[in-house]
């Protein structure tokens, strides 16, 4: 599959300081969850009244601690206060060309978390944004058992050949802010 046909969703978050990171486990743990397809342990987040799926791994807890520090820490060193958290699913293939074979990643599936950094002036307004951005998580995570559910998000799933892992396909998960790629 090539990048021009590469199934991309989208989720434009909203946060304050306070509820930040998170907001941010909340929605890569739910996306992963989804996304994972091997033998996984569940487990829930509750994240401003929401409940969300986890993955109770200690590896993927650590990754998904470790690039919202990466997030964190980049949104609040810099000046720019709006960056992206990319979740990108592939497959392994066989590359063959005319000297040798081996395998390459190719992606059939990216989730771009587009997150805002922004502070509410008084008690009011941080009500009223706290009750915006729950109502923002859960119309996420509809958005996220729709497509998942969907015929067409079963369509790009490349078939398992591999479930002896918590997930038969390689992921990457990107962190942007500015014109920083944080690995």
């Amino acid at each position: 599959m090539n990048n021009a046909i590469l199934p991309t969703i989208t989720i434009d978050l909203v946060l304050d300081r306070l509820g930040a990171k998170d907001v941010l486990h909340g929605v890569l743990h739910a996306i992963l969850f989804h996304r994972l397809f091997g033998s996984i342990k569940p487990r829930t987040l509750e994240v401003l009244d929401v409940t969300m799926p986890a993955v109770s791994d200690s590896d993927t807890e650590k990754l998904v601690n470790d690039k919202v520090e990466a997030f964190w820490k980049a949104i609040e060193s810099g000046a720019n206060k709006r960056g992206q958290i990319i979740v990108t699913i592939a497959e392994k293939k066989l590359k063959k060309n005319w000297f040798s074979t081996g395998e390459e990643e190719v992606p059939w599936e990216q989730w771009i978390i587009n997150a805002e950094l922004r502070q509410p002036r008084d008690e009011r307004d941080r009500l009223t944004f706290q009750t915006n951005l729950a109502s923002t998580l859960t119309e996420t995570m509809y958005t996220l058992i729709k497509y998942t559910s969907s015929e067409r998000g079963r369509a790009v799933v490349p078939p398992i050949t591999d479930a002896t892992t918590i997930s038969p396909f390689p992921f990457k998960v990107l962190v942007k802010v500015g014109n920083l790629e944080l690995g």
